[in-house]
């Protein structure tokens, strides 16, 4: 079995770990025949899969079947006898190769919080290839599942191989949540979001794999050097989930504005398109829902993963970081207090959470700068924009409060009046589920987004990136 599983963790000669990960692959197995794509097992998919840890050849591109996908285990390599703690208290000391008995248990926590994220998001996207747009979609749709697999299956093999039972009992709890599961639901609750057509795909792998990008990020920095090289190259293959997103919506927009100069009065739902101001507010559910997976901006955990080299800070040895300490300096929050907005003065550790959404905002404002640059060509005045991080909050020091779109404070009635033009209503997801029809032929595209601009691998849009085994519109 083991030498099916691409890996650089030498799995060949560890038996100990080898009896536990054949006991957890067939519920591995299960939960994908269960909660996976529905009903494409038979079909013989363009897939990456990751072989190697090289920057050049580290993936493979082959048609495959689902099933038959070779989740690898994979670890950044570098020397660890070479690197050092690069924040906190232990500054400059050597990293741990194993875990500290005194961090067993937030280490443990890190761990199952992110493994936890990578199951939910295929059960939240089970059912959507059944109205893919082109093959192209959905290939990249089939090419995220199967990668979040992997990613569970990094994480897993962190559980396994140095947290013992407990992390044996975790790798089993993963496989049985469910997102929306009513008494097992996943443990984020923006991970218990439906995902029902492919603008909130397109939302979600823009917004909230952006935000797995910068967790991940932070992940790499810890002084735990399994987890450090194993989220090191998971952002490898995150990089593509965040284009499928930000290309995703991007194409969407392009379309709308072409039917908008083809349409009298740039009314697009004549002509089956998605209006601005629906993808807008899909922009803000999508975006609200994600600012809440950083957690509290004034946090104590937070504070106490920084300084215990738990968690760093995005690029935090990049260069752009000079303080790796964080003890003297201070933050800047903007907190409610007797009705009104006030700037408080946050030590910069409890605040580390609110400086990873402050690295999370500014890159999705640079991918919405791209969307209005579409606009701009297509010579239409209309903005799209990133509401405030205070908008539509249900965790942080923000729940609780009412803020509009542009970070005013608000009272309930002035919400309830306008909450239909701020965040999608029955009446849009309707809509925009009504135009989720299939288009499965080679090279050709659904109504309402336009074409990719250049295909995968080097491959032209027109490629067959699905071979089905039968009609696949049976199935549909």
């Amino acid at each position: 079995m083991f030498d099916h599983i691409p890996n650089n963790v030498d799995l060949d000669s560890d038996r100990k770990l080898q009896k536990a990960l054949l006991k957890w692959l067939p519920n591995y197995l299960d939960w994908w025949k269960e909660m996976g794509p529905s009903d494409f097992a038979e079909d013989q998919i363009y897939l990456r899969t990751a072989i190697s840890v090289k920057r050049d050849g580290w993936a493979h591109f082959e048609h495959v079947k689902m099933p038959d996908y070779r989740w690898g285990i994979f670890l950044t390599p570098w020397d660890a006898s070479e690197r050092t703690i690069g924040f906190g208290d232990d500054l400059g000391k050597p990293v741990w190769e194993s875990v500290p008995g005194e961090y067993r248990k937030e280490l443990r926590r890190i761990i199952v919080t992110q493994a936890d994220t990578e199951p939910a998001s295929v059960e939240q996207q089970r059912l959507l290839g059944h109205t893919a747009p082109s093959l192209y979609d959905l290939r990249n749709l089939f090419q995220i599942n199967v990668e979040e697999g992997r990613h569970l299956w990094a994480m897993v093999y962190l559980l396994h191989r140095y947290f013992g039972r407990d992390g044996r009992e975790e790798a089993e709890e993963l496989l049985m949540r469910r997102s929306g599961h009513v008494d097992s639901p996943r443990i984020l609750e923006a991970f218990n979001k439906p995902t029902e057509d492919w603008l909130a795909m397109f939302c979600f792998t823009m917004f909230m794999d952006r935000d797995g990008k910068f967790q991940l990020g932070a992940l790499a920095e810890s002084a735990f050097d399994p987890l450090a090289r194993t989220t090191k190259f998971m952002l490898t293959e995150e990089a593509h989930h965040l284009f499928v997103g930000e290309t995703g919506v991007g194409r969407v927009i392009q379309r709308t504005a072409e039917l908008m100069a083809q349409s009298e009065g740039g009314d697009v739902v004549p002509l089956g398109g998605i209006p601005l101001d629906i993808i807008q507010r899909y922009i803000n559910d999508w975006y609200s829902a994600s600012t809440d997976l950083f957690g509290g901006e004034d946090s104590s955990n937070a504070a106490n993963y920084f300084a215990n080299g738990l968690k760093g800070r995005w690029l935090e040895n990049s260069g752009r970081i000079t303080d790796h300490v964080a003890l003297d300096s201070v933050y800047n929050l903007d907190v409610v207090a007797d009705g009104r907005v006030t700037n408080n003065e946050l030590p910069m550790r409890r605040a580390m959470n609110a400086v990873l959404l402050d690295n999370y905002v500014a890159d999705c404002e640079r991918a919405c700068k791209r969307w209005n640059q579409t606009l701009r060509k297509a010579g239409i005045s209309e903005e799209l924009y990133i509401p405030s991080s205070k908008f539509n909050r249900q965790q942080g020091v923000y729940s609780g409060h009412r803020f509009d779109p542009q970070g005013n404070l608000i009272d309930e009635a002035t919400w309830q009046a306008n909450e239909s033009n701020w965040l999608p209503t029955e009446a849009d997801t309707t809509y925009v589920k009504s135009l989720m029809k299939p288009c499965f032929e080679v090279g050709k595209i659904a109504n309402w987004i336009a074409p990719p601009r250049r295909g995968i691998n080097k491959q032209g849009f027109d490629f067959e990136y699905v071979r089905f085994a039968d009609d696949p519109y049976v199935r549909a």
